[in-house]
């Protein structure tokens, strides 16, 4: 499962870069699901970087790579509660 959200990320990451962010993978927990990420540079700051990860990177995960239930930012917004 990793190897696949690893691979998954490396598609999605020239889109952040082109707006002069970054993800990173922390973690990848294979029993429950969730993905740990990080982003970086510009998308770290960004007032949007929730939507971001919701509307964008879990989407795509999910449609991706069977058993991926949730994305959620390390350092940042939990985007299930939307607080830190």
């Amino acid at each position: 499962m990793r190897a696949l959200v690893e691979q998954t990320l490396e598609v999605i990451r020239p889109a952040l870069q082109v707006d002069g962010g970054d993800i990173e993978l922390h973690d990848v927990d294979e029993v429950t699901g969730v993905v740990s990420v990080r982003l970086t540079g510009a998308c770290g700051t960004c007032p949007s970087s929730t939507q971001t990860l919701q509307a964008g990177v879990e989407r795509i995960l999910r449609d991706r790579v069977d058993g991926v239930t949730e994305v959620v930012q390390v350092g940042g917004q939990d985007l299930a509660s939307g607080t830190a």
